[in-house]
């Protein structure tokens, strides 16, 4: 029996590495409407993207121009956050503010 116990001990097992994909990352985007002021934008692009004043703002007239703009990338589930705290700060204030997210085109 010992030289069973023994005879186990000595196998040794190459494992190899595992190799870990980093996690797909979203955009975060707000879309554009004709109601919604663009003072309000620039404060959600500060307090819920952590912009500073001047990059929010090019952000916003990037939304006011264009139609869209990216707030940031994110991983899934912090973008589905942030996306979620954009709906719910919009809605207090009775804005029709729409922010979105979709997959990262690859750098």
């Amino acid at each position: 029996m010992a030289t069973q116990l023994d005879n186990q001990r000595e196998i040794v097992l190459d494992r190899e590495p595992a190799k870990v994909a980093p996690p797909p990352m979203y955009q975060v985007v707000l879309l554009n409407d004709d109601y919604t002021p663009m003072e309000f934008v620039v404060v959600v692009l500060q307090r819920i993207f952590g912009k500073n004043e001047d990059e929010a703002a090019r952000i916003m007239l990037k939304v006011h121009h264009e139609g869209r703009g990216v707030c940031g990338v994110y991983t899934r589930d912090i973008a589905a956050t942030r996306v979620e705290m954009v709906r719910r700060m919009a809605q207090a204030r009775q804005h029709p503010l729409q922010c979105i997210m979709e997959p990262a085109p690859d750098a």
